[in-house]
C-alpha cells in the first residue's frame, strides 16, 4: 500500500515542479534594430545634453521629480534599438518598450493623445479597456535633447514575461515632441535606474517587483547578442541570471552611487600602453540606453587617434603646441602639478578666476565673462598637459611626444557627429581594455567597431564617443550597449553592486 502513496507523492512533487518557472527566472526577449547611421549625430547629440543636465541636478541635490523641467537621459536608440514587449491593463495591452538602466519612468503613448503625429504610430494605452486602472492625474514632463513627452501619471497593473506588477504607477504621453518619436520602433520607455532620478518620485517597475515579492532574488541581468544577422537580439532576466549567457564568473564591484548605476572604474590600455588617466579611479555609468561608449575627449581622442579615426582639427590646440609645448614639457619635468601648468602659462585664467577641469570647447566658449579664444587655448592647453604627462610616464622623448601632440590636435572627436574608421584596417586595430574590479575587460576591434552595410557600401565608425562632464560630477564614462554586449551584467540592487562576466 506504502508503494502507492510513494507514487502518488511523487507524481504529485513532479507536477508542481512543473508549474514552477526553471531557475525562477523571468525572461524577456529583446528584439534589435540595425544601426541607422543617418541618426547617429543627432542621438550623440542628445544623449550628451541628457546626460549633462540630469547629472547637473543630482549634484546639487535637487531631486529630479520635482520640476516639469528636469531631465532624465533618453536612450541613444537610433544606433541599434533593444526593445521587448510588456503589457499594462487586464486584459494586458501589449506594447514595445526600450529598457533603459539610465532613466527610471515607465511611460507609453496615451489614447487621449490627439496632437502628436508620434502617436498615430505607435500603441496607445486606452485606460478604459482596463479592468484594473487607477486615475492619479499628476502631470509629468520629461525633457530630451531633442524634444520631450509630457502628459499624466497613472496607475494599472504592468505584466513582464510572466509576471503581474500590480498597481504601477506610470506616465500616459500625451505629447511627443520630436520627429525622433515617430521614426522609433519602440512605443514607450521602461526606466530600470533607482527611484532617485525618478521622474514625479515614481517608483520604478523593478523595485515595485521586488517590494510585492515577485522576485526570487533581487537582481535583473542583461544579455546583449551583437550578432547582427541573429534573430534573437539578447535577454533580459528579472531574478536571477541565466548561466547559458555567460562564462566562468561574475566580477562585482560596488553601486558607488544610487541614481544611475554607477560604479568606480580603474586604469584605461590601449593595446599594451596605459592612458593613466584612471589608475586613481574614473566613475563610470553602466547603460543599456546607450550604444556607443562614451568618455572624456582627452582620453577618447587617444584612442580614436590609435584606432585610426577620422576627427577634426583644433586650430587652438596645435597652437598651444606651437607656442607653449617646450614650456609645457619644462614645467612638468621641473616637478609643476600639471592642474596648475595651464594656470602658470596664463592660459586658464579669465577675470581673476581660474578655469579647472577639462570641458568641451563649446562648453568653455559659452562661459559667461570669458572670451572664446581664451576658452578655447585654455581646453586645448589642459588637453596637452594630460597628453604630455601619459608620454612622459612612458619616458618618451621630447621631440616625439610634442610630435605626438600635435597629431592628437588632428583627431579631436567632432562633438555632434561620428568618427569613421577604414573598414579594411580593423584587423590591425589594438584592444582597448577596461580595468574593473582589478580585472582587465578587453575590447576587440570587431567588438567596439559598429558596421553598417557590406561590401563597398559597408560603413565602419568608432564606438568611442566624446562627453565631458565638469567636476565634481565628471568626468564620467557611460559603458553602454559597445561594452554590454561583449560582457553579460547583472544588476544586483539587493546588494548593491554589478557584476560582469564575458558573454556566451
Amino acid at each position: 500500500m506504502w508503494h502507492k502513496y510513494l507514487l502518488v507523492a511523487v507524481y504529485l512533487w513532479a507536477l508542481t515542479c512543473s508549474l514552477v518557472p526553471a531557475y525562477g527566472l523571468v525572461r524577456i526577449g529583446l528584439k534589435k534594430r540595425p544601426l541607422d547611421l543617418q541618426t547617429i549625430k543627432a542621438a550623440r547629440a542628445e544623449r550628451e545634453a541628457n546626460y549633462r543636465g540630469s547629472l547637473k541636478g543630482m549634484n546639487q541635490n535637487h531631486y529630479l521629480g520635482s520640476s516639469d523641467e528636469d531631465i532624465v537621459p533618453l536612450n541613444n536608440y537610433m544606433d541599434a534599438q533593444y526593445y521587448g514587449e510588456i503589457g499594462i491593463g487586464s486584459p494586458p495591452q501589449n506594447f514595445t518598450v526600450i529598457f533603459d538602466t539610465g532613466s527610471s519612468n515607465l511611460w507609453v503613448p496615451s489614447s487621449k493623445c490627439y496632437f502628436s503625429i508620434a502617436c498615430y504610430f505607435h500603441t496607445k494605452y486606452k485606460s478604459s479597456k482596463s479592468s484594473t486602472y487607477t486615475a492619479i492625474g499628476t502631470s509629468a514632463k520629461i525633457t530630451y535633447g531633442s524634444g520631450s513627452i509630457s502628459g499624466f501619471f497613472s496607475q494599472d497593473n504592468v505584466e513582464v514575461g510572466d509576471l503581474v506588477v500590480k498597481n504601477q504607477d506610470f506616465i500616459e504621453a500625451t505629447k511627443e515632441g520630436s520627429l525622433t518619436f515617430v521614426l522609433a520602433k519602440f512605443d514607450g520607455l521602461l526606466g530600470l535606474g533607482f527611484q532617485e532620478i525618478s521622474v514625479g518620485n515614481a517608483t520604478p517597475v523593478w523595485q515595485t517587483m521586488a517590494e510585492q515579492g515577485l522576485l526570487s532574488d533581487d537582481v535583473f541581468s542583461f544579455w546583449l547578442n551583437r550578432d547582427t544577422t541573429a534573430e534573437v537580439g539578447g535577454e533580459l532576466v528579472f531574478g536571477g541570471v541565466d548561466s547559458k549567457h555567460y562564462k566562468g564568473k561574475h566580477t562585482y564591484v560596488p553601486v558607488t552611487r544610487k541614481g544611475y548605476w554607477q560604479f568606480e572604474m580603474g586604469d584605461i590600455v590601449i593595446g599594451n600602453l596605459s592612458t593613466g588617466v584612471c589608475e586613481g579611479g574614473c566613475a563610470a555609468v553602466l547603460d543599456s540606453g546607450t550604444s556607443l561608449l562614451t568618455g572624456p575627449t582627452t582620453i577618447v581622442t587617444e584612442i580614436n587617434h590609435a584606432i585610426g579615426a577620422e576627427g577634426v582639427v583644433s586650430a587652438e590646440c596645435k597652437q598651444v603646441v606651437s607656442q607653449y609645448g617646450d614650456l609645457i614639457w619644462d614645467l612638468l619635468i621641473s616637478g609643476a602639478q600639471p592642474d596648475q601648468v595651464c594656470k602658470q602659462l596664463g592660459l586658464c585664467v579669465f577675470n581673476g578666476l581660474s578655469i579647472t577641469g577639462i570641458e568641451t570647447v563649446v562648453e568653455k566658449e559659452s562661459r559667461e565673462g570669458s572670451s572664446a579664444a581664451d576658452s578655447a587655448l585654455c581646453t586645448a592647453c589642459e588637453m596637452a598637459v594630460v597628453w604630455a604627462q601619459n608620454q612622459l610616464k612612458q619616458k618618451g622623448a621630447k621631440d616625439k611626444v610634442l610630435s605626438y601632440i600635435n597629431e592628437l590636435c588632428e583627431s579631436l572627436p567632432s562633438p555632434l557627429g561620428e568618427s569613421i574608421i577604414d573598414c579594411n584596417s580593423i584587423s590591425s586595430m589594438p584592444n582597448v581594455t577596461f580595468t574593473i574590479g582589478d580585472k582587465p575587460f578587453v575590447l576587440t576591434p570587431e567588438q567596439y567597431i559598429l558596421k553598417t552595410g557590406e561590401g563597398v557600401a559597408a560603413i565602419c565608425i568608432s564606438g568611442f564617443g566624446a562627453l565631458d562632464l565638469a567636476p565634481p560630477t565628471g568626468p564620467l564614462w557611460i559603458l553602454g550597449d559597445v561594452f554590454m554586449g561583449p560582457y553579460h551584467t547583472v544588476f544586483d540592487f539587493g546588494d548593491l553592486r554589478i557584476g560582469f562576466a564575458e558573454a556566451a
